[in-house]
């Protein structure tokens, strides 16, 4: 089996690729990061672009969607995925089984290993990474904390033991800069997907790509107590709450959504 790759191990060896499939969730979707056209760039999508402007072509598909768990995306895009015959290849989740009311980080562990496992078999480059700690983002999120812990070192895990290659932004305190996130603080918003996809790049050693990602940003200005809790409040009702609303209402019907990139096609 092929020793594991963590960041920032370099895949100088590679010609190029000629077929990258995606699967995850909402973030390799590719949420917040509007494409200008009504849906979602992403940056699966940016990564796609970086690769294709270096080589001249690349076939892209993206199966992820939004609100998966791990288990999830391993019986529903895997074997999708799989039969695609990709040489690259992202997987990421685990942010809807930290917020769920049950979670175990050893079931991740396994799920995630398979899928890595899976597409290593096929010939492919696996990409991954970490979720940081979303409580300077998040106040409210401390309880969830000691779970995002639990969840990093079991993709840690995964990847040592499938040989995927592991970006951990965890290590990294921009990763949890504020101004990398959307409104509602559950995800990256355009900024935060281009940081993603230029540390995948250079992860990838891809031409170009160098490791200004994870240059902290200059320190943002104070705000009074009282704007702090007012930010709070507001978030609160416009994003919190109905985010938790939707998400009850929603689970019943959430296999009728479908990928937004369901067939290799060019970039």
């Amino acid at each position: 089996m092929r020793r594991a790759l963590a960041y920032p191990a370099r895949m100088t060896d590679r010609r190029g690729f000629q077929r990258y499939v995606a699967i995850g969730d909402s973030s390799t979707e590719g949420l917040d990061d509007p494409d200008g056209e009504g849906g979602y760039r992403g940056w699966s999508m940016r990564l796609a672009g970086r690769i294709a402007a270096t080589q001249g072509a690349l076939l892209y598909a993206n199966l992820a969607i939004r609100g998966r768990r791990t288990r999830q995306i391993r019986e529903q895009q895997l074997q999708p995925a799989v039969a695609m015959r990709p040489d690259l290849a992202t997987v990421f989740s685990g942010t809807n089984d930290v917020v769920a009311r049950r979670f175990d980080a050893d079931t991740v562990a396994s799920d995630m290993r398979h899928m890595q496992r899976a597409l290593v078999a096929g010939g492919a480059t696996v990409l991954t990474f970490t979720l940081p700690d979303i409580t300077p983002v998040m106040p409210m999120a401390r309880v969830l904390a000691p779970r995002i812990r639990a969840l990093n070192a079991a993709l840690r895990a995964a990847a040592a033991d499938s040989g995927a290659i592991l970006v951990d932004f965890a290590a990294y305190p921009v990763a949890t800069d504020a101004r990398l996130w959307s409104a509602d603080r559950l995800h990256a918003n355009a900024a935060g997907h281009a940081r993603i996809a230029d540390a995948l790049a250079h992860a990838l050693g891809l031409p170009g790509a160098g490791d200004e990602w994870k240059v902290p940003l200059p320190p943002p200005h104070p705000r009074p107590a009282s704007v702090r809790l007012a930010s709070e409040v507001w978030w609160l009702g416009r994003h919190l709450l109905p985010w938790m609303m939707k998400s009850l209402v929603e689970r019943g019907g959430q296999d009728r959504r479908r990928p937004k990139r369901p067939e290799l096609t060019p970039v």
